[in-house]
């Protein structure tokens, strides 16, 4: 992240990268396909949550709540998609057009398999297209809002209002799936750890 800020995603090589982490590139490529990857490390982390919760959902907990509840956790647990990476992540997606491919297909294959999820967790409820719109309104509702608050140069917001905007708006985006009005559901900050 160093490297990216000082000098600019473009400019900054793999070998830069390598140097600066004391490796060789052939190591760098044991681990990363490409220095975009490194823009994206816990997308796999976000979608396993959302998994995770799906999976443990609670008794009576509808599939919008199961997915505030992974957002929630996923927001405690790390600050991906709130903290320093999460800004540059944004500025250089906007700035250079393969890293904004490679995050909209990390984003619609963690779709994806969102919705297979849902939709075989609540078969009575969803089936694979509506379990479909429900996954890309979650993950749109998400993405749009950390967009929106963190392409703001001058803007440097606490994490935990982040966080918090973020849920607001996935509870907006998923309401007509049932999710329970904001009173009712624990926002992060409010969620009790488990």
């Amino acid at each position: 992240m160093d490297l990216f800020e000082r000098n600019g995603y473009e400019r900054t090589t793999v070998a830069d990268i390598a140097a600066a982490a004391e490796i060789g590139t052939r190591t760098f490529f044991s681990y990363f396909a490409s220095k975009e990857e490194l823009l994206f490390p816990e997308a796999d982390v976000r979608i396993q949550a959302a998994i995770d919760a799906i999976a443990t959902r609670r008794p009576g907990e509808g599939p919008a709540e199961v997915l505030l509840r992974a957002l929630s956790t996923a927001g405690e647990a790390s600050d991906d998609m709130t903290g320093r990476l999460a800004r540059v992540r944004t500025r250089v997606m906007r700035e250079i057009p393969a890293v904004m491919g490679r995050g909209l297909q990390v984003q619609l294959a963690g779709q994806r398999e969102i919705a297979r999820h849902l939709a075989a967790a609540f078969p009575d409820r969803l089936d694979l297209l509506s379990a479909s719109a429900m996954a890309g309104a979650f993950v749109g509702a998400v993405t749009t809002v950390l967009l929106a608050l963190l392409d703001d140069p001058a803007g440097s917001r606490d994490p935990a209002e982040i966080r918090n905007a973020m849920w607001r708006a996935t509870e907006t985006g998923l309401r007509q799936w049932g999710a329970s009005p904001p009173s009712a559901l624990p926002s992060p900050s409010e969620e009790p750890a488990s």
